[in-house]
């Protein structure tokens, strides 16, 4: 097979893969439609804050998983029909593949999650260092504000920024400039969040246990 066929079907079949709803498949078996409730968002947060502990946990493995596997394993497949001098640019397709399957899912008619689970995985994919510190600055930030969102964005922001201290490859600029990229599109996808924060109408996270013995 062609090279560029091989690449166009890394790409197709990373979207397809980050386009499954995980979240939305698995509240379905709770008989709950996780679009209609909470933020009405089909990620792990909201399966955490409106369905139940473990099943959120669940779907954030599950979205990173599917955001991990075709940056990680889909390289290693095409090396076994085609010469690749330099697996980076392949590996940044399958991730962009898999995180845009994920904010615009083709079997929810391209209404998505924003991608931060994915956005993980796919990225720990390609270089695992900015990502762990990535990791670690979320759950700092989290522990100390108790805002997803804020998490998020400013991990997404130092994911970026590491891409470009800590060493890649020798002579590449294209994984600290992808990188700077995902995270600007993950920002982007938190618009909404950013407004509620200005206007103080952001709610802080709060799991459904909770929620439950409040009521």
């Amino acid at each position: 097979m062609p090279t560029a066929a091989l690449y166009a079907s890394c790409l197709l079949a990373s979207y397809l893969l980050g386009a499954i709803p995980f979240a939305f498949l698995l509240a379905q078996v709770k008989g709950i439609d996780i679009r209609a409730v909470g933020s009405g968002n089909i990620g792990a947060t909201n399966a955490f804050r409106c369905v139940s502990k473990p099943l959120g946990i669940l779907c954030f493995f599950c979205d990173v998983a599917k955001g991990f596997a075709p940056a990680f394993f889909f390289p290693m497949l095409v090396r076994q029909f085609a010469a690749l001098p330099n697996e980076d640019p392949l590996k940044v397709l399958c991730a962009a593949g898999a995180i845009a399957g994920h904010n615009w899912p083709v079997y929810l008619r391209f209404k998505g999650g924003k991608g931060v689970a994915t956005s993980a995985g796919a990225l720990l994919g390609i270089s695992w260092l900015p990502v762990t510190i990535g990791i670690a600055a979320w759950v700092l930030v989290f522990l100390l504000s108790r805002y997803v969102s804020v998490a998020s964005l400013l991990a997404a922001a130092v994911v970026a920024a590491c891409a470009w201290i800590l060493p890649t490859a020798p002579d590449a600029l294209l994984i600290p400039i992808a990188f700077t990229l995902l995270a600007i599109l993950a920002i982007w996808r938190h618009k909404s969040n950013i407004r509620r924060l200005v206007n103080g109408a952001e709610h802080r996270f709060e799991s459904v246990t909770k929620k439950r013995k409040d009521n």
